[in-house]
C-alpha cells in the first residue's frame, strides 16, 4: 500500500510580512520544526495574509474545505493587540475547540519567551482538519 502525502496549511497572519515590510520568518520557523519532526512525507500549503478577519476566515476556511489540508498551522495574531484576531477566527470557523493546545503552548512558550502569557493560541477542528495557532515569535515555535 503506498503512503499517502500528508497535505499542512502554514498560514502567517501579519500585515507587514503580507505587504513584503519584513521577511516572514514564522512560516520557515514551522517549515524547519515539521521538517525535523514528522517522518511522514508532507506537502505544505503556504500563506502570509494581513491580520484581516475576512482574509484569516477564508483562508482558514480554503485550506481544510478545498485545499483538503490534514493540519493547518497559523502564527501570528495571537497576541492583545486589536487587529490580532487569528484565536477569534479560527474559533468561529471550527466545528470544536482543543482548548488544552492553548494551554500548554502558553506553559511551554514561557520557558522561553517572557511575554509568552499575552498569546492567546487555541486549537480546533474543522471537518477532518486540526487548525493549531501557534506563537508569532519564531523563537517560539522552534520550542514548542
Amino acid at each position: 500500500m503506498a503512503e499517502s502525502l500528508l497535505k499542512i496549511g502554514v498560514v502567517t497572519v501579519s500585515d507587514r510580512a503580507s505587504r513584503g515590510e519584513y521577511e516572514d520568518k514564522g512560516g520557515p520557523a514551522i517549515h524547519k520544526w515539521l521538517d525535523q519532526a514528522l517522518v511522514t512525507p508532507w506537502q505544505a500549503v503556504s500563506r502570509v495574509i494581513p491580520d484581516e478577519r475576512a482574509i484569516v476566515e477564508s483562508t482558514l476556511k480554503s485550506l481544510c474545505d478545498e485545499e483538503g489540508c490534514h493540519l493547518v498551522v497559523t502564527t501570528g495574531g495571537t497576541g492583545p493587540a486589536a487587529r490580532d484576531i487569528t484565536p477569534d477566527v479560527t474559533e468561529q470557523v471550527c466545528d470544536k475547540i482543543m482548548p488544552g493546545f492553548g494551554e500548554l503552548m502558553r506553559m511551554e512558550s514561557l520557558k522561553f519567551v517572557p511575554t509568552a502569557i499575552l498569546s492567546r493560541q487555541t486549537a480546533g477542528i474543522r471537518g477532518n482538519t486540526l487548525i493549531i495557532n501557534l506563537p508569532g515569535k519564531p523563537s517560539a515555535i522552534a520550542d514548542v
